[in-house]
């Protein structure tokens, strides 16, 4: 009987092992390259450390639906480009409609006008709200499809494994993918793809020339495009569709000082995001943030954070500290306060 134990657990084992390399799914090409994806959130990059630590390829975000550009966006694309890095770029898409993935498309092209990219445009659309899987692979496509059309360009497809399996169908599955899976060796095969041409495997990856965390990639040869001339200039597009954006919560920020720098409510960004108390919000949390793509935000103006340094801010909005100085009648340029407004221009 004891034996018998021994050779079933033996066989359970050898299964295991046999169904985690027959579930594996392959890079689609035997070249790796090793990669980061950036965005506003990772701060000022230093580019030159960041290629001396062995990173290759770097994708940016540009922008998130229908009007929202990153604030480093267009740093860490002449950063990344002056130090010799391949470059991508992606946008977060939040369309809920064919004729929003149109324009959402379109912004994005406007984003990466002129420039010259090393990648495939990724879409990163991911958050799906009540949309049915049969409505968001229709977005999906139309995106796609729009993107190719006004940037001449191939089109990634970056999901987790959870949608690559269970909400993207074949026809999206014919574009490449770029798929996210943490804490494996290999992502899993997912139903719908045969490989992956970009596999993000940690988001809490530390590299130098970076200041906290940043997602690792790997990437093979079929993320590159044939060709790298410049994208087709195409002019941004004007709507009034109501745009969201993801924030990040730093430490001291309140609701209220969130709300007003982005003209909301406090009551409406409870409500779209369910927070049960609005006096308790936590550093690292993430938040979603809507406004009317024609409700200016008040981009002059700046609540400063906690752990906030003048030359910081300056350095951030691409002014000096001697404008701020002179804007805000600030006396003592080492002396300002976390809930305070700044004048910027």
């Amino acid at each position: 009987m004891h034996k018998k134990v021994i050779t079933a657990l033996l066989i359970l084992i050898i299964l295991l092992i046999f169904n985690s390399y027959s579930f594996a799914l392959s890079p689609s090409s035997n070249v790796i390259y090793s990669g980061i994806d950036v965005s506003e959130w990772q701060g000022d990059i230093d580019f030159r450390k960041v290629k001396e630590a062995g990173i290759e390829v770097v994708y940016i975000r540009a922008g998130q639906g229908f009007s929202y550009k990153d604030a480093k966006f267009e740093r860490n694309y002449e950063e990344a480009k002056k130090n010799g890095l391949k470059i991508g770029v992606y946008h977060y898409v939040t369309a809920r409609s064919v004729e929003e993935a149109k324009l959402q498309a379109q912004f994005f092209v406007s984003l990466v006008s002129k420039k010259q990219i090393d990648c495939k445009l990724a879409m990163d659309f991911e958050s799906f709200g009540d949309l049915s899987k049969a409505k968001i692979n229709e977005i999906a496509l139309e995106y796609i499809k729009e993107v190719e059309r006004l940037s001449k360009k191939g089109v990634v497809v970056y999901s987790n494994t959870y949608d690559a399996t269970n909400i993207f169908n074949k026809e999206v599955a014919e574009y490449p993918l770029w798929v996210a899976q943490y804490g494996v060796s290999s992502p899993q095969d997912n139903g719908n793809w045969e490989n992956w041409a970009g596999y993000q495997y940690s988001s809490t990856g530390r590299v130098s020339g970076i200041e906290g965390n940043v997602d690792l990639d790997r990437y093979t040869e079929d993320i590159f495009l044939s060709e790298t001339e410049e994208i087709p200039e195409v002019e941004n597009p004007k709507c009034n569709y109501e745009d969201r954006i993801r924030y990040k919560v730093k430490a001291g920020d309140t609701l209220s000082e969130i709300a007003l720098e982005y003209n909301t409510t406090v009551s409406h960004l409870a409500q779209i995001n369910d927070i049960k108390n609005p006096n308790l919000i936590y550093a690292g949390e993430i938040i979603t943030i809507s406004y009317n793509h024609n409700n200016s935000v008040n981009q002059n103006m700046y609540t400063i954070k906690w752990g906030d340094t003048l030359s910081e801010i300056a350095k951030r909005y691409n002014t000096t500290v001697l404008n701020l100085v002179i804007l805000n009648n600030i006396t003592n340029p080492n002396l300002i306060y976390a809930g305070e407004k700044l004048r910027i221009n």
